[in-house]
């Protein structure tokens, strides 16, 4: 009798001991920069012409992904006026991130542009370390992978506290079924005038990779708030035909003090 129970508590233990070696170990990131109720509002210019105007908001959500707590975060881009005749954009970005570990459980992308369609509906399994395309394919990927709009608020909440000109953040991306390393660079410290006044701000640029549309390091630069939220404040891009811009126009709920603005 007593072998017996001896067994069976063996096998037990066995069991929970199997049980935890598959639970997954999580990410866990302290987000000071954002929080439910935010919503970035930006202009798109080309050259001294508004062309288009794109928002992004943070949402609550019931939605989990592996019994976790998400934000549901909107990304809303469409041209303007006489630019609608022309090229019109209709796009809307969804990204379901979770509030722990800043990684997304789902992602949505409906694009429009001149008729240019693109529908994507993106599962990450960071359990299985796998995103499934919707379309049947399945693709290995590490944990904490991030998409189009969760690497915008994995980047917020990086740290920066002993951050040096040069130094290199390499975040995991999946986009258009494909897995790279997004690498973007710290250049300096420098204010920045937009419409809405002047404020300090970090600038970054992303490393140029082989194959990648633009071909030198400052083809691209963006500037953050030098503050607890580290908001983009302005974006700026060469392109063959000129110079796009995207800049701030308009903030709501923030989670801390725009403590950059200087005037």
């Amino acid at each position: 009798m007593k072998t017996t129970i001896y067994f069976i508590g063996l096998a037990c233990a066995c069991i929970l001991l199997l049980s935890a070696s598959n639970t997954p170990e999580y990410p866990e990131i302290e987000n000071d920069s954002f929080k439910i109720g935010e919503k970035l509002r930006y202009r798109i210019s080309y050259g001294f012409i508004d062309a288009g105007e794109a928002t992004l908001e943070t949402k609550y959500t019931d939605k989990k992904g592996d019994n976790r707590s998400l934000y549901h975060v909107v990304g809303i881009g469409k041209t303007l006026g006489a630019f609608n005749s022309v090229f019109k954009v209709d796009d809307r970005y969804e990204s379901y991130i979770d509030k722990k570990s800043i990684m997304p459980w789902y992602f949505v992308r409906r694009v429009d542009e001149g008729g240019y369609k693109i529908k994507q509906d993106y599962t990450f399994k960071h359990n299985v370390e796998k995103v499934d395309n919707g379309k049947g394919e399945t693709f290995k990927t590490p944990m904490g992978v991030q998409d189009m709009i969760s690497c915008f608020y994995y980047a917020r909440t990086l740290d920066f506290k002993h951050i040096k000109k040069g130094t290199v953040f390499s975040i995991p991306c999946f986009m258009d079924d494909e897995l790279f390393t997004l690498k973007i660079k710290y250049k300096g410290d420098e204010e920045i005038n937009i419409r809405k006044g002047t404020f300090r701000c970090m600038r970054f640029v992303p490393v140029v990779q082989t194959g990648r549309y633009f071909k030198h390091e400052d083809d691209v630069s963006f500037w953050i708030t030098k503050d607890k939220n580290r908001i983009p404040i302005l974006v700026k891009a060469k392109i063959p035909v000129g110079n796009v811009k995207m800049h701030l126009v308009g903030w709501y709920g923030l989670k801390n003090e725009l403590s950059s603005k200087v005037k």
